[in-house]
């Protein structure tokens, strides 16, 4: 995805540089001409209709299925880019442009399918959202991916529709004077999810974290095996059209702006850098692993916590990244080779399970020095890079990840050594799974208490200078969080607690 200055929106839902009056015309960008309607411009779209019909229909995540449509698509770098944006902002409007469809549409847009329902909302999305081309290149367009789906009839009802949208632009959104109502329509967010956010973050600061979470997020990058500051340098040297910039948030993070994809770099291929937001480097460093420690990277997914850790415990150390699923474990073994991690062990193994047998066949210690739980969660934090989760999630959900985490919670905490530390992460920022779980747990584990954050010397993070302490982040003594409009990172909670020797 391309990277993002992180800017917050405007009140209705617009990127601040695009608001402007209805009378003043629709909030298109210069860019390319009519030139690129036809032809190229079509197959920008059309990939773009696959992507979302696929998510919709099929339940793909946009991220997988963006890229391998993009890897497949022989678009260029700049057209690669538009699907992307067409895809994502289409994904992360969705609620708003089927509220401006279905007050054009007499019987709604409960019987359209997917195809079709792609087709109207990138079309939607052009019109009320983007610069890119002419309102009239936006219809046709769709209306000739109409008629191919579905005839002369199909093309004539999108022509009419999308038309009539350009004309008369979208129904009015509620008034700014009823915040809630505003909000979920301007941003395209479930009142419940508004509901728990609004338990987080001060009412003065609701409007910012919403626009925040619906903006794409900034591309992070994480030096490894060489100081940040080499790392720019280098990546200047390889790209020079991009923009590096350091973090004051984590100690080896590099914000990078107009590198493209970055795994086709050089350095990336080298082991210099791994992506990874800053929400999550924060978590490696919140454990704080000393030199030469054994450490168990629960839930490791594909890895990309335990290189972080097995570069902060060096050679000497060993990193266990434990996960049920085997196909992220080999990905996770993968992304060690290439950045040269050879002390990242892949232990496959259902962690909530407290068979010691099971765990001792996976090649898993009895005690570990230090242990990162990133559970699953919600994953209400990462709503920036998976814009689709507005769409599928629902308030039960949460209470069904809350209960797994305390599972998680009970069987790996087992694991940590007297005088050991857990570190707790979720990328999400609901009551239940941060500081309700963590105080449901010390009422269950007496042996565990929070413990404030590192000090710089031994993180490398001035919790303090960076806003991220525990009274700063308004998130409860010995826990942590990072918010978009605060910090330019994804939603993160942690919890750092000491096991008493």
């Amino acid at each position: 995805m391309a990277a993002s200055d992180g800017r917050s929106g405007g009140p209705d839902g617009r990127p601040k540089s695009d608001v402007r009056p209805k009378s003043a015309g629709r909030g298109r960008r210069p860019g390319r001409g009519r030139g690129q309607d036809q032809g190229q411009g079509q197959q920008v779209r059309d990939v773009a209709h696959r992507v979302l019909r696929q998510v919709a229909k099929e339940g793909a995540f946009a991220t997988l299925a963006l890229g391998a449509a993009l890897k497949s698509s022989g678009l260029d770098a700049r057209d690669r880019a538009l699907v992307t944006e067409l895809c994502y902002g289409s994904l992360r409007q969705q609620m708003r442009l089927d509220r401006a469809l279905a007050a054009l549409t007499p019987r709604g847009l409960g019987k359209l399918d997917a195809a079709t329902l792609s087709i109207l909302r990138v079309a939607a999305y052009e019109i009320l959202f983007l610069e890119r081309v002419p309102a009239h290149a936006s219809v046709n367009s769709a209306v000739r991916a109409a008629r191919r789906l579905g005839g002369q009839r199909f093309a004539g009802f999108a022509n009419g529709v999308l038309r009539t949208l350009a004309r008369e632009g979208e129904p009015a959104l509620p008034p700014e004077s009823e915040p809630r109502a505003h909000l979920a329509i301007a941003w395209s967010t479930p009142g419940w999810i508004l509901d728990a956010l609004s338990e987080m973050v001060p009412a003065a600061e609701l409007s910012e974290a919403v626009a925040a979470f619906n903006q794409p997020a900034p591309l992070t990058l994480r030096a490894h095996g060489v100081s940040v500051e080499a790392l720019a340098e280098r990546l200047r040297a390889l790209h020079p059209q991009g923009g590096f910039s350091l973090s004051p948030l984590a100690p080896q993070a590099l914000l990078a702006e107009g590198l493209g994809d970055p795994e086709l770099s050089q350095a990336f291929a080298e082991g210099q850098f791994a992506v990874q937001d800053l929400g999550a480097q924060l978590a490696a460093h919140l454990l704080a692993p000393a030199a030469g420690a054994r450490v168990l990277d629960a839930c490791a997914g594909v890895g990309g916590k335990s290189a972080h850790l097995a570069a902060l415990v060096g050679p000497e150390g060993r990193v266990d990244a434990a996960d049920r699923s085997a196909g992220k474990l080999r990905l996770c073994a993968e992304g060690a080779a290439r950045l040269g991690a050879d002390n990242v062990h892949t232990a496959a193994l259902d962690l909530a399970s407290d068979d010691a047998v099971a765990w001792a066949q996976a090649g898993l210690a009895e005690a570990y020095d230090a242990v990162l739980l990133d559970a699953p969660c919600s994953g209400m934090g990462v709503l920036r890079r998976h814009p689709e989760a507005k769409l599928r999630l629902q308030p039960g959900d949460v209470g069904e990840m809350a209960a797994l985490q305390a599972r998680l919670l009970d069987a790996v905490s087992a694991r940590v050594r007297p005088g050991g530390v857990l570190v707790y992460s979720v990328c999400t920022f609901t009551r239940a799974e941060g500081p309700a779980q963590i105080a449901a747990f010390l009422d269950r584990r007496d042996e565990f208490a929070l413990e404030a954050p590192p000090s710089p010397a031994e993180s490398g993070v001035d919790w303090a200078a960076a806003g991220l302490t525990s009274e700063a982040a308004g998130a409860g003594a010995g826990t942590i969080r990072t918010w978009p409009h605060r910090h330019g990172a994804d939603g993160f909670f942690l919890a750092r607690l000491r096991r008493r020797a």
